[in-house]
């Protein structure tokens, strides 16, 4: 049934550091099934096909900005690109709710580095819940300002603070940040949020997932009261309600969420009845050659690095990713694994969100997410950009 192959060999000498444990992140979670999410037919919040009704010429942006963005190989706005951009320019606050995947970070820097370059006082704060997203956003900035002469600071944690400091200290028009390291450097007095007139908060629904609500309302809260502001989630919860009502004021709504998940992505359940032997299924699935470039979520930070460990044992080239790395190591994994220079990639749920990661054929959700909103994220990162991709889910 498999080819033969070396790791396939390793495997039948029965070398298994996982044999007699239980883990944490192996548990059954009665609240979230995704053999009913497989099994039930998906409703969609929205029937009719979306027809385009800009370009990016039809913008009323500077030419430079224009050039920047069809260097980047973009001519036709995605939806969220094109409902958002237009009302985003008119300084209107904006409730984006869109899929993971869709354009929408460029909704947002577009007309915000326009802004910026319309004029250079201006300050814009972007807070998402995780470095990588973060960091995403920085190298799409550079793109898009290139030779433009605006500039962005990178504040989030793992990386050295003392360099941040040092690049505020430049005064520059944007700063990208995650909770956590934005409050450190306020409490330190580098960073006065009262002059900031724009600000976005990407990812909402994440940040309320990770216990972050009371920290957006304290920032929020040290804003300037007379700011644009720009909120995008992929759901709208009762605890992310609670947010936008001191957040946006009569905000523009833009919806392109067609369904939770896409038609392109087929969805499977791998069934096992010894946990013993678990990470043993896993690995007759990734010898198999369709499985060329892997994302494999479990739930601890622990967990993830053993079975990445014991994969490579096998013979299999692979990273990990998770909270006990620093920034610099998890950036460089990262990277090789957008390069193909690894197979695999097991992760925790810091790499569920927003991260574009090209031509990933296969995620497999090793240990069960704990939500639903989870599952959809975390199979969100294959089919992209309409290419086909299968997300298989161990169920015990």
């Amino acid at each position: 049934m498999y080819r033969q192959s070396r790791k396939q060999s390793f495997k039948r000498q029965k070398f298994n550091r996982y044999n007699g444990r239980s883990f944490r992140g192996t548990r059954r979670i009665k609240s979230f099934n995704p053999i009913d999410l497989i099994n039930s037919p998906q409703i969609s919040e929205k029937q009719e096909e979306y027809l385009i009704s800009h370009s990016f010429s039809d913008f009323q942006i500077s030419e430079e900005l224009k050039r920047n963005i069809f260097e980047k190989g973009y001519k036709i706005p995605t939806p969220i690109q094109d409902q958002a951009i237009e009302p985003i320019l008119e300084g209107r606050d904006l409730v984006g709710i869109a899929n993971t995947g869709t354009g929408k970070t460029a909704a947002f820097l577009i007309p915000l580095i326009n802004k910026v370059l319309k004029d250079s006082n201006q300050k814009v704060l972007i807070l998402t819940p995780t470095r990588e997203l973060a960091t995403q956003i920085k190298n799409e900035f550079l793109m898009f300002s290139k030779s433009l002469r605006v500039y962005s600071c990178l504040c989030i944690g793992g990386e050295n603070i003392k360099r941040q400091i040092r690049e505020l200290s430049r005064n520059p028009q944007f700063i990208i940040a995650t909770p956590g390291r934005i409050q450190d450097l306020i409490r330190s007095r580098v960073v006065n949020l009262s002059n900031f007139s724009s600000v976005v908060l990407d990812e909402a629904d994440r940040m309320v997932d990770i216990g972050f609500i009371k920290d957006i309302k304290y920032i929020v809260s040290l804003l300037a009261s007379n700011r644009q502001s720009l909120f995008f989630s992929a759901t709208i919860s009762n605890d992310v309600k609670q947010i936008l009502q001191s957040f946006v004021r009569n905000p523009v709504t833009v919806s392109v969420k067609i369904k939770d998940t896409i038609d392109n992505i087929s969805q499977k359940v791998v069934n096992f009845h010894d946990m013993n032997k678990k990470v043993d299924t896993l690995h007759d699935l990734l010898i198999q050659e369709d499985f060329s470039k892997v994302l494999i979520f479990g739930r601890t930070k622990h967990s993830v690095q053993r079975l990445s460990e014991e994969l490579v044992m096998r013979g299999f080239k692979s990273g990990a990713i998770h909270g006990n790395k620093n920034q610099s190591q998890r950036r460089k994994v990262l990277e090789k694994f957008k390069r193909s220079e690894v197979q695999i990639l097991v992760a925790t749920d810091v790499a569920s969100r927003g991260l574009d990661i090209p031509n990933v054929s296969h995620v497999i959700n090793y240990d069960l997410p704990e939500s639903y909103e989870a599952y959809i994220h975390r199979i969100g990162r294959t089919g992209r950009a309409d290419k086909k991709g299968v997300a298989l889910t161990f169920v015990n």
